[in-house]
């Protein structure tokens, strides 16, 4: 009886450190695979000034200067601040969403924006107000 019990109990034995052994090789391939890296959202919002003059646009701010894809969203935009420039030259100051790419041009700036969504054109209490004045 006691033979069996010494069978048994080195066979529970044996058993669970197969079963240890292998979950350590489980959680050591877990360690080992490598980080995967975080990619920063590509659509930012972007608060700066904007000028469109012909066929060339640029939005700067208080730390980038992007020039702008001329698509149709930047011809939307271009025609909302129109109303806000006292010279054809005026920036002004908007709210915008668009993704960052690099310029496929050699000329200009290094990277553009292409932007995907008006947010609000900051000028307009200004302009309101300069408005009252006159």
């Amino acid at each position: 009886m006691k033979i069996d019990r010494m069978k048994k109990l080195l066979l529970i034995f044996a058993i669970a450190l197969t079963a240890f052994s292998c979950q350590d090789e489980g959680r050591e391939d877990l360690m080992n695979q490598p980080e995967t890296e975080k990619v920063p959202d590509s659509i930012q919002t972007l608060t700066g000034d904007f000028i469109y003059a012909g066929d060339e646009a640029i939005l700067r701010g208080s730390d980038f200067i992007y020039g702008v894809s001329i698509d149709s969203m930047s011809k939307i935009l271009a025609k909302q601040v129109q109303p806000f420039q006292k010279e054809e030259f005026d920036m002004v100051a908007v709210k915008v969403k668009g993704k960052i790419i690099t310029n496929p041009r050699q000329d200009g700036w290094d990277e553009n924006i292409e932007i995907r969504e008006i947010l609000e054109i900051l000028e307009t209490e200004k302009a309101t107000e300069q408005n009252e004045e006159e």
